[in-house]
């Protein structure tokens, strides 16, 4: 944080000091070990605290827990007592199936046998209901009672509560056993941790034991379930095949023994009984042609040439002369037409005969050849039969064989060991941690403490964040009561507070070597900051000067000065600023106190309004007249705006700060009001200062009243 003046309040020309730059993101690792050397004692308290709740943890609080491993080696490489296909092939080895022979290893499955084995669901490890409930938990029950958020009690069937129990039992088993694959091997460490070293051990046995079981287990039943659906298949297929058979011979039985060759036979018998009727056909469509064109021939000559009989020829010379040649011509011509017509009947008849021998071969022909292919068929069908019938029969007789030999793909490499020491808790571990844990809370503490600070603890923190100088550093006086004060530095002028007042003189002083102020005012951020004991001080040692001081009560809202001075009177400066009394009447001494004071007294009007007024600066200037120096005691700037009024008739201007309380952010606007108005802070002063604090903090030895060697000056 940085602030910067801007006007003198005499001059009003601008005014800068420099102030020295802060860099927030630079970590000052010298003061972070100075904070941390400061809170040593917190530090070693905590971590000495948290060694301590470690140590009554691990002797008396933590349960013994033993661990316990067996190992067991998975095996790929199995030689077969056998040469026969197995019904469950063995492992390869590859990464997915070592990862699931893990999973394996803790199936529930596998831990729920056991659970049942070992009767796990009566041990009071185990099964939760068969322990005493403990504090806490009756206490979390109590709580949850009370605020109602104990859920319904639902009932269970006796079978369903016993479930529920041997369920939560495996998983408690789960939680205290752990399986892991060493790397780059097929070797398995199973390992459990319980409150007994002999339990732990025959956990830890009984599930490689019950893993290697479950194999052969696995096997086993595979093998019994394919030989018994084998042993079904193959009773099956007989009668199918018996079947099959049955209907091939059924079949040749009660058809015409056929085959290639026979029908090949058939095939070229109906070749040449097409050739026959084809020259048959083409005979008769001549004869047809022969009988036609001689029913048209209209001479012999034509009709002896289209039928060439020799008969016909030698009477054809004839019937031209000769009648009866020509009845003897008819009479031929008309035998020869009818045996041409008896020809093309025969003719006919035989095309019919060889058309439907043909018809009946090739009917004869189709048939067989059904019966042919029906037959390879059911051939087929049983030769097929048979092969599948013979695979099945293979298969049953070696998996038959297989019964009763199976090997566990896995073995036991090493048996687990019952454990002479217990695993939990690690004693020195948790002392070593909780030591850690205790240095890293102590430290957290202390360094949020300081990040938390939000005050001024020195002078030097305070002039680098402000740029003012600070007049005085005033230690916390040991007065009971405000009264108090003023006796104490009476009677002890070479105590530490007192020589702290000289030196906030001196300060003052010398700040304006040339013109000592006159006219000075002490004002803070908020009450309670020590400014009234401040300005009392100051007027007390401006008498020792051989000033004539004039203490004016300023905070006439509050009117805090009867609480340091007996009979103070009611009447004081509003009196005299209205005209009813003078100066000198208002003005009252008390016993042991040399200064005049002058009491705020009861005003109608507002304060503020009453500051501004001419009637004030009136007043100043006849105590100015009247008095070497004037003390005013003013309210604080954060809570009304009485004291920056007052300011404008004041040469000097002196703002305190309680030590270690008053925060920056009401420094900061304290500051930012004081510049807005054009005025300028004189000095500061630090304020009720502890000794003790100082000390605690670190900065004991090296500031002034504060340090060792200051008790030699000062008599407190």
């Amino acid at each position: 944080m940085q602030f910067t003046q801007h006007a003198d309040g005499a001059t009003g020309a601008a005014h800068t000091q420099n102030v020295i730059p802060q860099d927030e993101d630079v970590i000052d690792l010298g003061s972070l070990l100075s904070t941390l050397w400061r809170g040593k004692y917190w530090i070693a308290l905590v971590t000495a605290i948290a060694i301590l709740i470690g140590g009554y943890y691990s002797y008396a609080v933590a349960v013994p827990k033993y661990r316990s491993t067996a190992v067991v080696i998975l095996e790929t490489d199995q030689q077969q007592l056998l040469d026969l296909q197995s019904v469950v092939g063995g492992l390869s080895g590859d990464t997915s199936e070592v990862n699931s022979e893990v999973e394996v290893l803790r199936a529930r499955s596998l831990m729920g046998k056991v659970v049942d084995l070992l009767d796990l669901v009566n041990d009071p490890e185990f099964n939760d209901n068969l322990r005493e409930p403990s504090d806490l938990y009756a206490l979390q029950v109590g709580i949850k009672d009370v605020f109602g958020l104990t859920p319904p009690v639902v009932p269970l069937h006796d079978e369903e509560l016993a479930k529920r129990t041997r369920d939560s039992v495996i998983s408690k088993l789960l939680a205290v056993m752990t399986v892991r694959n060493v790397p780059q091997s097929l070797v398995f460490q199973v390992t459990v941790e319980t409150e007994s070293a002999r339990k732990s051990a025959l956990i830890a046995d009984t599930v490689v034991e019950l893993y290697i079981l479950n194999q052969i287990e696995v096997k086993f039943e595979a093998t019994e379930t394919a030989t018994l659906w084998l042993s079904e298949r193959v009773a099956e297929l007989q009668v199918t095949l018996e079947g099959a058979e049955a209907e091939v011979s059924n079949f040749s039985a009660t058809t015409d023994l056929v085959s290639v060759e026979a029908l090949q036979a058939l095939e070229r018998q109906i070749k040449e009984l097409r050739d026959r009727v084809e020259l048959m056909a083409i005979s008769r469509e001549a004869l047809v042609s022969k009988v036609d064109t001689l029913e048209v021939a209209e001479t012999s000559a034509d009709q002896a040439a289209l039928v060439d009989d020799a008969q016909l020829m030698r009477l054809l010379p004839l019937v031209q002369d000769d009648e009866s040649f020509q009845q003897a011509f008819d009479s031929r011509l008309a035998l020869v037409k009818a045996r041409l017509q008896a020809d093309l009947g025969r003719l006919d008849q035989q095309l019919s005969a060889l058309r439907a021998s043909e018809k009946a071969l090739v009917t004869d022909l189709e048939q067989q050849s059904d019966d042919l292919i029906s037959l390879q068929q059911l051939t087929r069908e049983a030769e097929a039969t048979r092969v599948l019938y013979q695979y099945f029969l293979t298969r049953f007789n070696e998996t038959s064989a297989q019964q009763g030999i199976q090997q566990a793909d896995s073995r036991i490499l090493s048996d687990a060991v019952v454990p002479d020491a217990p695993s939990e808790p690690r004693k020195s571990l948790i002392l070593a941690m909780s030591g850690m844990l205790g240095l890293m809370l102590g430290v957290g503490a202390i360094l949020m403490r300081e990040a938390r600070n939000n005050g001024f603890r020195t002078a030097g923190d305070l002039e680098r964040a402000t740029g003012y100088t600070v007049l005085g550093q005033i230690p916390l006086i040991p007065a009971k009561t405000r009264r108090d004060v003023l006796r104490y530095l009476t009677d002890k002028p070479m105590s530490a507070a007192a020589e702290a007042y000289r030196n906030m003189r001196t300060s003052l002083m010398l700040s304006h070597i040339d013109n000592p102020p006159k006219v000075i005012m002490l004002t803070s951020a908020v009450p309670g900051e020590g400014k009234t004991t401040n300005s009392i001080a100051l007027a007390q040692n401006l008498l020792g000067l051989g000033k004539k001081v004039l203490l004016v009560e300023g905070d006439i809202r509050r009117r805090t000065l009867n609480e340091y001075f007996e009979n103070v009177p009611e009447h004081g400066l509003v009196s005299v600023m209205s005209g009813d009394k003078t100066l000198s009447n208002a003005v009252f001494q008390s016993e042991g106190f040399g200064a005049d004071i002058l009491a705020g007294g009861n005003a109608i009007t507002n304060a503020a309004d009453l500051f501004s007024s001419e009637a004030f600066k009136v007043f100043i200037a006849s105590a100015r007249d009247t008095y070497d120096a004037v003390i005013i005691d003013t309210p604080p700037i954060l809570v009304v705006p009485d004291a920056r009024i007052i300011a404008e008739q004041a040469d000097a201007v002196i703002f305190n700060l309680h030590w270690d309380k008053t925060s920056k952010s009401q420094l900061e606007e304290s500051l930012r009001l004081f510049h807005n108005s054009g005025q300028r802070i004189t000095g500061l002063a630090l304020s009720k200062i502890s000794e003790k604090g100082m000390n605690r903090y670190g900065y004991g030895g090296r500031y002034g009243a504060y340090s060792g060697y200051g008790s030699t000056y000062y008599a407190n």
